[in-house]
Formats: structure tokens, sequence, C-alpha cells
């Protein structure tokens, strides 16, 4: 397990407070401006980075991410391009937990074992892969247990109570929770039926609960205080830099971190 993410999430349990959980797209827009964008988001108020790797076919996100993949994957955006923005971004002072958040064709073209033990070294803290089920994540899951680093499932609404074991067994940090069927994108409003969701995955695990998938707005980001642990935001944050003029775009993320989470 990360003890960063663990820490991180004490933390935000002893001053009884939602951690936010922005996303963003390495390589995006700009190689050179992952790196600043990830600090801008921490000084924001981030306390927990998801770091995507991209790939050719993220089928999981909506329209906004999938852009930025395609934009990434044109830049020619490796993993291990994503570790080495993880690495320089330790060096210039990033303390919050990063998660390489993406599809497991990359972390296979890598090396496994390779990807996994290089990720611990360049500082990350753990995987979100999405297309990896509880069924075939065992060993992955202890590779990443032997580097220190997290493994994080997707918990989907469609989970069934008698499959909502297997799926929460995987984690040792938090659950991401996904609040909608359905790809990733902003929404105007939390679904009605979140919190009954929530209360079957707290049924089947003690652990954090991050909810992600539609939320955008401070009061999106209030509304799953009430229900979880920590709020993700990714497609917003991709909109925040595309509306950025290019010479602001970590000012505009910081900016906008800022206003969703209240800090200053």
């Amino acid at each position: 397990m990360s003890q960063r993410l663990k820490d991180t999430f004490a933390r935000g349990k002893a001053e009884d407070r939602t951690l936010f959980m922005p996303y963003i797209t390495g390589g995006y827009p700009e190689s050179f401006e992952t790196v600043p964008l990830l600090l801008a988001l921490e000084a924001g108020g981030a306390d927990i980075i998801e770091l995507g790797v991209p790939f050719t076919d993220p089928v999981a996100d909506g329209a906004t991410i999938q852009h930025a993949n395609e934009v990434a994957v044109a830049n020619g955006t490796t993993f291990q391009d994503c570790l080495e923005f993880v690495r320089e971004a330790r060096s210039r002072g990033l303390a919050a937990p990063v998660l390489l958040m993406g599809y497991y064709n990359p972390v296979l073209s890598y090396g496994v074992e390779r990807a996994v033990a290089d990720a611990a070294t360049a500082g990350a803290d753990g995987f979100i892969m999405v297309d990896m089920p509880p069924e075939e994540a065992g060993d992955f899951v202890a590779l990443c247990g032997r580097h220190d680093l997290s493994f994080v499932p997707l918990i989907a609404p469609t989970t069934g109570d008698s499959r909502m074991p297997l799926a929460t067994s995987t984690a040792d940090a938090f659950l991401y929770c996904v609040s909608v069927t359905g790809t990733t994108g902003q929404r105007d409003s939390l679904p009605p039926e979140l919190g009954a969701f929530i209360e079957r995955v707290r049924a089947s695990s003690p652990l954090p609960i991050a909810i992600g998938f539609g939320i955008s707005r401070r009061e999106h980001v209030e509304a799953v205080g009430k229900l979880a642990d920590a709020a993700i935001v990714g497609s917003a944050i991709i909109a925040a830099i595309d509306a950025a003029e290019p010479e602001r775009r970590a000012e505009r993320v910081r900016e906008y971190v800022e206003g969703v989470t209240g800090h200053n």
C-alpha cells in the first residue's frame, strides 16, 4: 500500500473534509506542460492527483478526455514519459500522491513487472486500471503490493451485491466509485440513486470511497462529501485547460481547483 495515500485519507478524516482528486492526461496539451499542471493542481488544493496514461482507445471516457488522449498519443506520449513527468514533478516539490490511471495495454507493452517497479522508483503511488476486472487483477495487485503501491479498483453502480466483495477486495487504500453507468464527462447534477449505491459499497468494505464521473462544480464536491471521502474531477479540468490561453493554462487550472475546493 502507498503510505502517502493512507496518510492523505487519514488527514482528510482528521480534518473532516472531502479530499479533492483531479485528473489530467499526461502529455496534453503538450508534454512540457504536464509537470507545471501537476504542480498547479497541488497549489490549487488537490490532495491526490490522477495522471492519465494516454491510450488509443479510451472506451470509458467521454469526448473531452478522449480528445485529450488522442492529442497526447499524437504527441508521442508514452508510459515511460508519464513516469518521467512524475519523477520531475517530485524533484520540483510535488508532495501529493499520484495515481497512474489508464488502460492495461500500455502497461503490458512496457512490461508489467518493469512498469510497476519503475512507477515506484519514479514516485508514483499506485494504479487505476480502467479495463482490469477483479477476476484478472490478482497478480497485478500482488505486484503492486510488493512495491508499496496501491491498486485502486473501479466500482460501478451495476456491480451486484454478490460480486461486490470480490470487486472491493482488490483495494488497500480506497475505492473509486463510478457515479453513473457510462462514460466520463461533466453533468448538471449527481444521480439520485448515488446514495444507495454508496451504501452498498460501504456494506462490503471499510475503506474510504472516492466518487468520480460527472463532477465539475463546487456544489457537486459538497454533495459528494456527504456520501464519500473524496471527489474526483477529470473532464472539467481538461475543459479548463482547453479554455485557457496557452501561456496561462497552469494558472487557470490552479484557479479552477481553488474555486472548486475553496482553497486559497
